[in-house]
């Protein structure tokens, strides 16, 4: 296992999912609206923010759109250096 890893919880994945946590709040909608909105599962929307899931580009889009923000401010800055 890689140095700065938590379990199967890489800091980048653990910090993308704290980003849209904090959005999905904001926007006042709950995990399951947000995954009503994007198409996907609640437990998806879940795994994302506990850092969880390694999102794939299309559901990154998704999720970024659900959140109305850019997808880029999600990933902004995040690394996968040590892995």
């Amino acid at each position: 296992m890689a140095v700065g890893r938590t379990g199967n919880r890489h800091p980048a994945q653990v910090e993308l999912g704290r980003r849209a946590r904090a959005r999905r709040v904001e926007l006042g909608l709950s995990q399951m609206a947000l995954a009503e909105e994007i198409g996907l599962h609640f437990t998806f929307v879940s795994e994302v923010e506990r850092g969880e899931r390694n999102l794939s580009l299309s559901s990154l889009l998704r999720l970024a759109e659900g959140l109305e923000m850019n997808p880029a401010d999600l990933v902004e800055d995040l690394r996968w250096s040590g892995s």
